[in-house]
């Protein structure tokens, strides 16, 4: 599994990607991985002079590149809507990568429906939007959904009682409770896939500790100076963070309800590899019953 992002990559010809938030970091990067492998893919993100550099640098780099962009934000279930329903005049979808996220913002805000923004998006805005693309999903052949979840997912729990951190808000507690919901929602969307008879491949990955702009939205302050500290020594770039992703993408290894991730010391670089899934991930119950709220929140079935 070592090497570049794109090495390793079975061919993916005749194959039609999404990927969430990928006009720059480690969308921008799975999405050119994927396009060197010759997919079509369809890069969508909230800021179209990104999202039309992006596609300019992947043409500049991949020759007949299929490329093409879509607005879509995360952070509004009308804006998931009116992209499912353009998608819809597609026959089919091979792939959906949910990467696009918000990371530990200093003070609470809401998405557009009045959602706390990192459960509203990183969550919330992935489920509903997964949900719309099912049936694109299900007519593929060996469809696959990957969503990244987060290392923050092994401290985290979630607050039933909080979910919108109106009571108390705090920037990771509020990170950590999205990442964990999104590993929650990769595996018991597999769970549920296989006992309907969706047929779908449902799998998560994280990057580790990929240097992005990510952390730009953080809180900032000692920590930022800390990770800007640490990342020479500890981090690595973002084609290097895309590799686990691209592995649970494309890779015939890849397994159903499986977690990946770098291999390497605490999971904060190296080649792909199982990550670890911290027990509250596994709860089953829990998972059910997230699942269930989420489908009220997000006024979303996947019936």
């Amino acid at each position: 599994m070592a090497g570049s992002a794109q090495d390793n990559i079975p061919s993916q010809l005749g194959r039609t990607a999404v990927v969430t938030g990928a006009t720059g970091g480690l969308g921008y990067e799975t999405a050119l991985a994927l396009a060197k492998a010759g997919s079509e893919v369809i890069l969508t993100g909230r800021d179209g002079q990104k999202g039309q550099s992006a596609i300019e640098k992947i043409s500049g780099e991949v020759i007949g590149a299929k490329v093409s962009y879509e607005h879509l934000d995360l952070a509004s279930l009308a804006s998931i809507a009116d992209f499912a329903q353009r998608m819809g005049a597609r026959h089919s979808l091979d792939l959906l990568i949910n990467h696009a996220g918000v990371m530990a913002l200093p003070r609470r805000q809401t998405t557009a429906d009045d959602f706390e923004m990192q459960f509203g998006t990183n969550h919330l805005g992935h489920f509903a939007l997964t949900a719309r693309l099912l049936p694109l999903l299900r007519r593929a052949s060996g469809p696959r959904v990957v969503s990244v979840s987060s290392l923050a997912h092994r401290t985290a729990f979630i607050d039933f009682g909080d979910l919108q951190g109106e009571r108390v808000y705090a920037p990771w507690k509020a990170y950590g409770q999205s990442k964990l919901a999104t590993l929650m929602f990769a595996l018991e969307l597999q769970r549920r896939s296989d006992a309907a008879g969706w047929k779908l491949l449902s799998n998560a990955a994280h990057p580790g500790f990929a240097r992005t702009n990510l952390f730009a939205s953080g809180p900032g302050g000692l920590l930022s100076l800390a990770t800007d500290f640490a990342a020479p020594f500890f981090g690595h770039s973002a084609a290097d963070g895309a590799r686990p992703i691209l592995f649970a993408a494309t890779s015939a290894e890849a397994r159903p309800g499986a977690y990946y991730g770098p291999g390497g010391m605490g999971e904060l670089r190296g080649a792909p590899a199982r990550a670890m899934i911290m027990p509250q991930a596994r709860d089953a119950a829990a998972a059910a019953r997230l699942w269930e709220v989420s489908e009220q929140l997000a006024a979303t079935s996947f019936a």
